[in-house]
Order: C-alpha cells, then structure tokens, then sequence
C-alpha cells in the first residue's frame, strides 16, 4: 500500500523522515499484532526530524493493520496538515500528542493506547501496585493524569504535560496507557512493560485484593537501581520486533 495518491513517498521525502515513517508505522502494526489496537482509535505520533515540531500520526479511518509509512499524515503543533493527503486526523489524538511533542523534544515518539487491562489498571484507586516484576521496572517511570472527557479540550494539554512531567509513562485515569521515547524501540518496550504489569495485576486481583503480594520493599528499591535499563534493551529488540512484523504483517514499509 502506498500513499492515497497511490504513490510510495520513499524517495520523495527526506530519508531521515521516510526513516521516521517507517519506525512509526511499524509501531501501529506492531500494536495490531499484540491486539492492543481499538479499530481505528487511539493514536501514535513520531517527530519528524528538523526544527519544525512536525509529527507524523494515523490517517482517521485506517485499522492499524493497514497503516504504511506513505499513509501517515505529517501535522505540526497547531493541527495543520503539511504535505498532501486526502486524509484528515483525529481531534482527541491531535490534543494528546500535539501536547507531549511540544513540551518534549526528548519524546520523539509517543504510543497511547486503550487496551482492556490499560484502561482496567487506570480506573483502579491505588493505580498500578508493585506485585510483578514489570511493574517494578515500570514504576519509577509513571506518573498518573485524572480522566477530563474526551481530549477535545486544548486547554487539557498544559495539565497533561504538567503530570507527565520527566516520566516515559503514563496511565491515563479512566483512560488508557501512554508511552514515550526516544526513538520507537524505546517507546514499544515501555508500553510493553506497562501494558504486560496492567494485564498481570488484573489476572492478580482477580482472586481478591486480600490475596496479591506486594513486593517486599528492599526488592523495589533494588528493581529502580536495574530500570535504567529499557534503552539498551529496546535495541536489542527493536530489529526482532520487525522481523516479526515482516513475518506477519508485512507492507508497513510501503
């Protein structure tokens, strides 16, 4: 698939964002493939290199298994579409991402996600618990935003990235999951994390609160002194992950 003009873009844009589209639309195929997608909602952005603040996100109305690096629309901060497409964005989307690429320039790429565990974890009051190994490497990188409606509302945009602060994660109360990176390697294996501690405290509590352990805490503490390590390890499976991809969705190269 290429690009609604029927044409790739490979070629016509620079390589180093045909590189960031192709990173992007790897992750939208990569979050199909996990079956973490929710048909053609939730949004992932990735900026595209130059001074700009440009991002690139999801054409409304594609399942995330159809998207290709051609298909992804090219925005900038104020939600103006700048390169040819007939496509259009999601409002909900733009006012998330929009918020974290201009607040962020470490955050290059950002997944935000509405998974049954995700959104499960984040309507919970004490959030997400230390009961797993995942959600100790994943703790000391999360912070929390109360649910505000449908993120239609810019002003919201200030309150969003005022909890997100310094952190690479996110839940998002009543919501949804939210990761940051770098690069998209480091933003998959952060959702990961988040998305694997979210579906291992739901199995936890369904037997009852009563029941779950809680990580003793000299073992919390050793796990923050070990989290430092999800870069190093993003790229040792970022190369698999698309491998895999090439195995099972193959095209979002296109």
């Amino acid at each position: 698939m290429a690009d609604d003009a029927g044409t790739s873009l490979k070629g016509r844009v620079s390589a180093e964002e045909w590189q960031a589209r192709v990173d992007c639309a790897a992750l939208y195929r990569l979050v199909a493939l996990h079956g973490w997608d929710d048909m053609i909602f939730t949004h992932i952005s990735m900026r595209v290199p130059g001074p700009e603040h440009h991002f690139l996100i999801n054409p409304y109305g594609m399942f995330f298994e159809e998207i290709t690096a051609s298909s992804l629309v090219k925005v900038d901060l104020d939600g103006n579409i700048v390169a040819p497409t007939s496509y259009y964005i999601n409002p909900a989307g733009f006012t998330i991402h929009s918020a974290i690429h201009a607040a962020r320039d470490d955050a290059r790429c950002a997944i935000h996600l509405h998974t049954h565990a995700g959104i499960g974890v984040s309507a919970q009051k004490d959030g997400l618990l230390p009961i797993s190994q995942n959600a100790l490497l994943v703790l000391p990188q999360l912070a929390y935003h109360q649910y505000e409606g449908v993120a239609l509302n810019l002003d919201e945009r200030e309150r969003l990235v005022a909890d997100l602060g310094d952190k690479k994660l996110m839940l998002l109360r009543n919501h949804g999951t939210l990761a940051v990176g770098a690069t998209a390697a480091e933003a998959f294996v952060g959702i990961f994390f988040l998305e694997h501690a979210c579906a291992q405290q739901v199995a936890a509590l369904s037997g009852g609160r009563e029941c779950v352990l809680i990580a003793p805490d000299a073992a919390q503490a050793e796990v923050r002194t070990q989290s430092g390590s999800v870069p190093m390890v993003s790229g040792l499976a970022w190369p698999g992950l698309k491998r895999r991809l090439d195995r099972h969705l193959p095209g979002y190269d296109s």
